[in-house]
């Protein structure tokens, strides 16, 4: 008797490839979650990002018959949506208008209990992930993508040659510079010893 299993994510491509909708229905509830947080990270509106979302499943599922299989489907979809986000970026009239004085007006109270985060931990994966987005937005919009994919999204350096489309070294050199960005903009920021730190994702402080 054949045990009950969830399907692999190759199993469902060759379902689809053979004309099963149900099973790209089924690829779409597996990956959604992470595709839309990349999306909302990059372009920071849930409506924005929900609709590049969808772009993104609509162009993987023409070009499904081009995946080889040779990176995970979910590398393989970042990259779809990767360039989907830095498209309708340069396409975007909008600009950062906001003085970083004014950030920091705004957010300073926010950005000091990421500073009071402990050493141990990464501000970027601190549970205020809203105040995230909005500092990662500040960023080089090709920074802001391979701090996401990176920090927030867990991809190892190979997986991120393949969802980037380049090459280690080159991977290697711009998370160090996009790091260095980050860490320079809370730079900025005055601590403050009567602030408590953000809790970090499993809660602890």
């Amino acid at each position: 008797m054949l045990l009950d299993r969830e399907r692999t994510d190759a199993e469902l491509i060759e379902l689809v490839l053979a004309g099963g909708q149900e099973a790209y229905a089924d690829l779409m509830r597996r990956h959604h979650p992470r595709v839309f947080g990349l999306c909302l990270s990059m372009l920071g509106d849930r409506a924005q990002a929900e609709d590049a979302a969808q772009d993104v499943f609509l162009k993987a599922y023409r070009r499904l018959s081009d995946f080889r299989g040779d990176a995970a489907l979910s590398t393989w979809l970042y990259r779809v949506a990767a360039n989907r986000c830095l498209d309708l970026l340069r396409r975007s009239t909008r600009r950062r208008e906001e003085s970083w004085e004014a950030f920091v007006e705004r957010e300073g109270d926010g950005l000091r209990r990421l500073l009071a985060e402990p050493a141990a931990e990464s501000p970027l994966v601190s549970e205020d992930a809203d105040l995230v987005r909005r500092v990662l937005a500040r960023l080089p919009d090709d920074y802001r993508l391979i701090l996401t994919l990176r920090e927030i999204e867990g991809l190892d350096y190979r997986e991120l040659t393949r969802a980037l489309g380049c090459s280690m070294d080159s991977v290697k050199a711009k998370l160090r510079r996009a790091r260095g960005k980050f860490r320079e903009i809370l730079g900025h920021i005055e601590p403050d010893e009567n602030v408590s730190p953000a809790r970090t994702k499993n809660g602890s402080r």
